[in-house]
């Protein structure tokens, strides 16, 4: 008896170094199985109409789930909005005038409520959505994890300070990942979602004008649609060569210097992640399977679990 209480603990213990206690050993992939098993169908079906209507989306919908990870975690505080006595992230400076979907999501909780009211958080619904994004457009599926909750708070400072932005280099890009605990190589696997969405002109212009580093019939051809003083909100795909589908062809371009953001290009610039770029520009299968795995390790970035935040009912606000 003593032996086989020892043994427990001590797979306890080896369970608790492995995962760090946290993430890992609270999100399942089954956690709905029994309490909403029509959720991850629900939202697969409301994720295929948004894109099919509008190929954009999909990139808004990844989009959405990394800049909520990336504040305080995976908890749907991006969702929240400003009410008299409460600030949210919507109008911090990354997301302000950038991030959109919002209302697709909301769709998704509307019909998830109704066949399991109280059941399924925002956080959880967001990370499905960005999973099922990316499979309609073409790239790699993976498990996604769950069983998160939703924060009753938002961190709008740290929004503003904690992004990624498409003016750095590539030593404060890598920073900034590495903050999170992505490793370089992750960091360059994660920056390929840049295969789809579009970027404002105010954005660019700086480095379709300025920059030297950029294939000059590329930089002109952009010109055309953001102009040196106006068109602020005209759009540019990130990925010109295809568009809306979910491939290597972003890393493909960056050997063409055919970054879009100066962020873009500073990955195959002479430094350090060029050789994982050319690694990616001839390796689809590798690059969407590392591009998987960092996913599924950004959904794990410090979830709220057991009885921590709340599951919202509606995720534009705190219960």
């Amino acid at each position: 008896m003593g032996f086989h209480l020892h043994s427990n603990i001590f797979c306890f213990f080896a369970f608790f170094l492995l995962f760090g206690g946290g993430a890992f050993g609270q999100l399942s992939s089954n956690y709905y199985a029994t309490t909403c098993p029509r959720a991850l169908s629900t939202i697969r079906t409301a994720v295929n109409n948004a894109v099919s209507k509008e190929h954009r989306m999909g990139a808004s919908l990844l989009r959405l789930h990394f800049h909520d990870c990336f504040i305080n975690g995976c908890d749907a505080s991006v969702l929240l909005d400003d009410t008299a006595n409460f600030t949210g992230e919507k109008t911090a400076g990354p997301n302000a005038n950038s991030l959109r979907g919002y209302e697709e999501i909301d769709t998704m909780k509307s019909q998830v409520e109704s066949i399991c009211p109280g059941v399924v958080s925002c956080a959880d619904i967001l990370a499905v959505a960005a999973r099922d994004s990316v499979v309609a457009l073409g790239g790699p599926s993976w498990t996604v994890q769950l069983g998160r909750r939703d924060s009753t708070t938002a961190g709008f400072a740290e929004a503003n300070t904690e992004m990624p932005s498409p003016g750095m280099d590539l030593s404060d890009l890598i920073s900034s990942f590495s903050n999170k605990g992505f490793t370089e190589k992750e960091t360059v696997a994660l920056s390929g979602a840049h295969t789809i969405g579009q970027v404002r002109c105010v954005i660019f212009r700086e480095r379709i004008y300025n920059e030297t580093n950029i294939d000059s019939a590329y930089a002109t051809s952009l010109k055309s649609n953001c102009t040196s003083t106006g068109g602020d909100d005209n759009l540019a795909p990130l990925d010109v060569t295809t568009p809306v589908a979910f491939d290597n062809a972003y890393f493909k371009n960056l050997l063409n210097s055919k970054g879009l953001m100066h962020s873009d290009q500073q990955l195959f610039n002479g430094g350090s992640t060029d050789s994982q770029v050319t690694t990616y520009s001839n390796n689809p299968a590798t690059f969407k399977a590392d591009f998987a795995n960092a996913m599924v390790k950004m959904g794990n970035l410090s979830p709220l679990t057991g009885s921590s935040g709340q599951i919202r009912t509606n995720c534009r606000k705190i219960n």
